[in-house]
């Protein structure tokens, strides 16, 4: 399904968007490793094996006309795009009184706009194809209540609803979107910027009581597999259990099954009017 065909991944210097794109090499797909941190992303385009080929660019998402000449390199280069993996994002954690303006404004430039420009960059281009998928990186952060992540929860849901809204509406010209929905995952993530006494990582393994976040290598395969059934969402772990209510609540991990309902856009119908309550479970929805 991969073979030869032509994807851009953001945030692909290291974590979750390393794997993706490192996936999508063995799998035998032409992609651009994007990151920031140009360095970061060619060390990771460098570790790449397959039988796909890895090309490596510095790009800063927020950056509207960068994401655009990015995508637009490839379509010169491959004469389309096929994959677009909008993965690039940052997390703020702590009290949400201790969060400054600018610590509200960096992270939605980062996880919502930054995501919107890859979109507006190449759904207009895959519509014209007619073909092509829109995979965006979200969080179990954006399906549920995440105290102490108020910022990352709000951006997550934000892309959530963008991409379920978008597929309802890009079936019809073709498009399919993805959006991954992980728990915690082993990357740099979990020791990025806090406020206050926040920990990251003390909250996730502790607090939260994850005692092992999923490895990017796994999630890049589950993110795959989902990318090949053309889901809609993927949810990693299998299920999710709610505690508390809305009132003190938090996100668990249980031994057994447990589910968490949602309402959102009915799938695949024309028109895409009708709601439906879907079930998180077992990795997809609906």
């Amino acid at each position: 399904m991969f073979t030869g065909k032509s994807a851009v991944v953001t945030g692909a210097g290291s974590g979750i968007g390393a794997a993706l794109a490192a996936a999508m090499v063995e799998r035998g797909a032409s992609v651009v490793f994007a990151d920031i941190d140009g360095d970061a992303a060619h060390r990771a385009a460098l570790a790449a094996t397959g039988p796909g080929d890895a090309r490596a660019e510095a790009v800063d998402v927020v950056d509207a006309t960068a994401v655009q000449r990015l995508v637009d390199g490839v379509v010169d280069r491959k004469g389309r795009l096929d994959y677009m993996f909008n993965n690039a994002g940052t997390a703020i954690g702590g009290e949400t009184e201790e969060l400054s303006l600018d610590h509200w404004n960096r992270i939605i430039d980062l996880n919502v706009r930054g995501v919107v420009h890859g979109v507006v960059a190449a759904y207009p281009i895959m519509v014209g194809q007619g073909d092509g998928h829109i995979v965006n990186t979200a969080s179990l952060a954006g399906l549920l209540p995440g105290g102490l992540l108020t910022s990352y929860a709000m951006t997550k849901h934000a892309i959530v609803g963008l991409s379920l809204s978008l597929r309802s509406e890009a079936v019809a010209k073709g498009v399919r979107v993805t959006v991954l929905c992980p728990s915690a995952v082993e990357t740099p993530l979990l020791d990025k910027e806090s406020v206050g006494t926040f920990d990251g990582r003390r909250y996730v393994t502790t607090d939260q009581g994850v005692r092992r976040p999923l490895a990017p290598a796994s999630l890049a395969a589950q993110a795959l597999h989902a990318v090949e059934q053309n889901r809609p969402i993927l949810v990693t772990p299998g299920s999710v259990e709610w505690h508390g209510g809305w009132d003190g609540c938090h996100l668990g991990w249980p031994s057994r099954w447990a589910s968490v309902s949602l309402p959102i856009s009915a799938r695949e119908r024309l028109p895409p009017k009708a709601q439906t309550l879907l079930t998180v479970q077992h990795g997809a929805v609906g």
